[in-house]
């Protein structure tokens, strides 16, 4: 393993370890490269090999899929401190039924997977982010950064993100990052892949859905698919309606919070987040 980078390293520490005999790169993220690799003639898995730099994020995600056992995620076979050994998952994504005009079916299948992930499990991993620690960019942003005609719509999601703080909720391990397309399919149905580890309310696990799925922004902006979303989240899941809309609306501020920090368009958010707050607000 002379003169290697780390990542080779540890590619070829993994190698070793799992007895893998081919690893296919597939893609590589800001934290980690994915490959498709084979094991003595088995059916192909995936292998997560992370960056350096971004073992604790990347681990935390790791523990949280091992901690749903392969109900409504991928299944992990084993990890180590720098590589994830995995189900290999090839299907389409949820958000492209949504994107092909079958988002009702989506909806329901997202659904679906949230129960799954919230079904009550032995003790929940170590380390969780508080989802009040998720919000900091929200509540720490200055409102001038926001273009001058939306600082309002700032304003009140704010207002609506303390106030959803503020009650008494529900605790439990969260995906933290639950949208269309980190949803694939597989022989076993619909799977969750990338969670952050969050520990929180759990009808936040929902609000990523209203902005998605990308691609599809005439879909996501429109008001009567927001009231859809939001009926049939509460419904399926028991959801308060009301605090289902305030954590989607507080969400798309927190989204765009986000993309200023990274000098990105908010173009997207701000063509949901009125509708949002309205919907709300008439909840």
């Amino acid at each position: 393993m002379m003169n290697q980078s780390p990542a080779e390293t540890a590619l070829s520490r993994a190698m070793i370890r799992w007895s893998l005999t081919k690893a296919t790169p597939v893609t590589e993220t800001p934290t980690s490269t994915i490959y498709k690799v084979e094991q003595n003639g088995r059916d192909p898995a995936a292998l997560k090999v992370l960056k350096p730099g971004k073992f604790e994020d990347e681990r935390r995600g790791g523990a949280m899929l091992a901690w749903y056992g392969g109900e409504g995620a991928v299944t992990v076979f084993d990890s180590t401190e720098d590589a994830v050994f995995m189900e290999w998952v090839e299907g389409a994504t949820l958000g492209d039924p949504a994107r092909a005009g079958r988002d009702d079916e989506a909806t329901e299948a997202f659904g679906h997977v949230v129960q799954l992930l919230h079904k009550p499990r032995e003790t929940a991993p170590d380390d969780l982010i508080p989802l009040r620690d998720r919000f900091q960019s929200l509540f720490a942003t200055n409102v001038r950064t926001w273009p001058y005609t939306a600082r309002d719509l700032y304003a009140r999601a704010v207002g609506i993100g303390l106030a959803m703080f503020d009650k008494p909720s529900a605790t439990l391990p969260l995906h933290g990052d639950l949208h269309h397309d980190n949803i694939l399919f597989s022989p076993r149905g619909w799977l969750a892949i990338d969670p952050k580890g969050l520990l929180g309310d759990p009808t936040y696990e929902v609000a990523n859905a209203f902005l998605n799925p990308l691609g599809a922004q005439n879909m996501v902006s429109d008001p009567g698919r927001i009231a859809r979303l939001a009926d049939s989240f509460s419904a399926r899941l028991g959801f308060n309606r009301k605090r289902i809309l305030g954590f989607a609306a507080a969400h798309a501020a927190l989204s765009a919070c986000w993309d200023i920090e990274d000098g990105n368009s908010i173009a997207g958010q701000l063509d949901v987040l009125p509708h949002l707050l309205t919907a709300y607000d008439k909840s």
